[in-house]
Parts: structure tokens; C-alpha cells; sequence
């Protein structure tokens, strides 16, 4: 029964795959055929629903956006640090300032 249902599974993701109105659909399509747990594939689905309204954005584009920006400010930071790091330096050695 087990092979059964996987091929079944396998076949309609394959045929249905064009039909699709957007990916956050897969995630709870894929927990109830594998779990049977229609709640948990609710509020998955109900969440993703309310992040892409709020943000205009898919889940993964929000959440990979954010890691991205994170990336970004931490990066200018490290510039800005080096930065003023070195201008001090060289401050102290025009003045002859020793540590």
C-alpha cells in the first residue's frame, strides 16, 4: 500500500506541477499526504498566506531577503570598522603617538 501511494504522490506532483498557483501550496499538499495532520498543513498554509500578503513576498523570498540584508549591514560594518581603524592608525603615526 505504502509504494502504492508514493507512486500515486509522485505522479500527481508530476502531472498537477503546471497547475500550481504558487509553491507555498506544496508544503501543506505534502504534510497531509505524508502525515494526515490537516491542522498543521492549515497553518502552514494560512501563515504563508498572511506573510505574502503583508510583504508581498513568498516566505522563502522574505526570509532569504532578511538574511541577505543581514549579510549586507554586517559586511559595512566590518568596511566601516577597518576603516577607522586604519585612520587612527595613521593618526598616531603622523603624530608619533606610541601605544
Amino acid at each position: 500500500m505504502g509504494i502504492k501511494k508514493l507512486i500515486l504522490i509522485l505522479f500527481a506532483s508530476i502531472i498537477l506541477s503546471g497547475c500550481m498557483q504558487s509553491a507555498s501550496v506544496m508544503g501543506p499538499v505534502i504534510t497531509v499526504a505524508t502525515t494526515g495532520n490537516i491542522q498543521q498543513a492549515g497553518l502552514s498554509f494560512g501563515s504563508n498566506k498572511i506573510i505574502e500578503k503583508e510583504t508581498g513576498k513568498t516566505t522563502i523570498k522574505y526570509v532569504s531577503d532578511k538574511i541577505e540584508d543581514d549579510y549586507k549591514k554586517r559586511s559595512l560594518k566590518k568596511e566601516f570598522t577597518e576603516l577607522v581603524e586604519n585612520n587612527f592608525l595613521k593618526t598616531r603615526k603622523k603624530l608619533n603617538i606610541k601605544d
